[in-house]
């Protein structure tokens, strides 16, 4: 991949891009500290709100609303509407338009990107349905799909469906009326188009309308007279690389990531929070080279900071491979978990098996992981009394015949078998697996950390490694 030299950071900082630099020159991003000072130093004053007296523009008759009052070109008043939401204090604009939440801080926004499969919604508003919303310009959540390019627009709107980023939007919201914490507005889009690889993804129609996604943004914070600020993009592209190279996989994805961090900091963005599932197929589809390039991007993504919230074993899917109404929710779940532990500083890390070794008469497993090991005697996925692990390459007739943990050391999975392994053998989990049916993928697996409860688990990654000590 090779850099280009018209465009490039000068300065960098923990939170962001401080001084780039690109064709038209330099760009440079100053702190609301900064901003006040100079405005102070040339003596800016704030533009005169609109005079009390300013008549209001006729609102809904048919809401519980009430202490109606106009400043500048908002009219903000108090209503009981239907949702999480409540009772609350909301504004419209003077000229019309959608009905929005009266929040205090930042403009937010989770964005996301990918191939067809990403672009699916659920039908229905978000809970918290004028907290939760899009861009005013009758698309909805799902984007352009890469049949157009999107249009300006400073006006936002609540969901007709659900995405994946809607979803984890209310669902961070849920955690802060339940923590009695301020609730915020938060833009949610996702765009997707027809690439045939990851390098054609960020060089194309999708990556240019999340370009006018940033943009839009942050006119919508303008308007509202405050700042913006993303908190993730969700990548959503392994099935659709056709590239056959899990390498040029990689290299395409940190392609895209770079491209997206760069159309941010043009607008003054911040460096994102990528976030992703580790994709394990379909019911069909269980091995490939979009597959095997996740491993080559897991541990390297350049300067970026992705992060794997889980495999997509743990998420229910239909017939053709694409999440259900329950699988998004599952998905949004676990994407928001990892998206809080990131923003709170904390690691969020799914199991990784390293290291595979016959030791004495037993395979052992040695895993990187941030909590002890267990495997969920549920089976939540059905992945059987194996747990999901299996030997490739035996040529003597060996099996597993055993899962459990090791009592000595929780990180370390151990495998018995009914005799010595020969070959060259690979064991594997969540891999690879013979085509299946039901509702979740084929590749799939019972191992976990011993974090959470219920779905809130952190569970292991697929894995294929060559059996060593033999």
């Amino acid at each position: 991949m090779a850099d280009d030299p018209t465009e490039g950071v000068i300065i960098r900082a923990e939170n962001g891009d401080v001084i780039r630099y690109d064709e038209t020159g330099l760009v440079l991003r100053l702190s609301d500290r900064v901003i006040r000072d100079i405005a102070e130093r040339l003596e800016l004053k704030p533009a005169a709100l609109a005079p009390e007296a300013a008549p209001l523009p006729d609102l809904p008759e048919d809401i519980d609303l009430w202490a109606p009052r106009r400043e500048g070109d908002w009219v903000f008043f108090q209503a009981n509407l239907p949702g999480a939401d409540g009772p609350r204090g909301y504004r419209r604009h003077v000229s019309g338009g959608a009905i929005l939440a009266e929040a205090r801080g930042p403009l937010l926004a989770i964005l996301g990107i990918g191939g067809a499969r990403a672009g699916l919604g659920s039908p229905g508003p978000a809970r918290f349905r004028w907290h939760v919303l899009g861009p005013a310009d009758d698309i909805g959540a799902v984007g352009q799909g890469g049949l157009g390019e999107a249009v300006a627009t400073d006006a936002l709107e609540p969901l007709r469906e659900l995405t994946v980023e809607a979803l984890v939007a209310d669902a961070l919201l849920a955690r802060r009326r339940a923590a009695s914490q301020a609730l915020p507005l938060v833009v949610v889009r996702t765009e997707t188009d027809s690439s045939a690889n990851a390098h054609d993804l960020g060089a194309g129609l999708a990556v240019a309308n999340l370009d006018r996604a940033f943009a839009n943004l942050k006119a919508a914070a303008a308007r509202l007279g405050t700042s913006a600020r993303v908190l993730a993009v969700v990548l959503d592209y392994t099935l659709e690389d056709l590239s056959g190279d899990p390498l040029a996989y990689r290299d395409g994805m940190i392609a895209l990531m770079e491209r997206i961090t760069r159309g941010m900091a043009k607008q003054g963005l911040a460096r994102p929070i990528f976030l992703s599932a580790f994709d394990c197929g379909t019911q069909t589809v269980t091995q490939g080279p979009g597959l095997e390039g996740q491993w080559e991007l897991s541990w390297n993504h350049g300067d970026h900071r992705l992060v794997f919230a889980a495999p997509s074993y743990a998420f229910r899917i239909d017939d053709t491979g694409r999440l259900t109404d329950e699988g998004r929710a599952e998905k949004a779940l676990l994407l928001t978990e990892a998206l809080l532990a990131a923003q709170g500083g904390r690691r969020w890390h799914c199991p990784v098996i390293q290291l595979a070794e016959w030791s004495g008469t037993e395979i052992r497993l040695i895993c990187e992981a941030q909590d002890a090991l267990e495997i969920d005697a549920e089976d939540p996925f059905g992945a059987g009394p194996l747990a999901g692990f299996a030997l490739e390459g035996v040529t003597n007739g060996a099996r597993i015949t055993g899962v459990d943990i090791d009592k000595a050391d929780p990180k370390v999975v151990v495998l018995t078998c009914s005799q010595k392994p020969e070959g060259e053998v690979h064991v594997t989990y969540a891999h690879a697996a013979a085509p299946g049916v039901g509702p979740y993928p084929a590749n799939r697996g019972a191992l976990r950390g011993a974090f959470g409860e219920g779905a809130v688990r952190r569970w292991a990654l697929p894995a294929r490694l060559k059996l060593t000590g033999l």
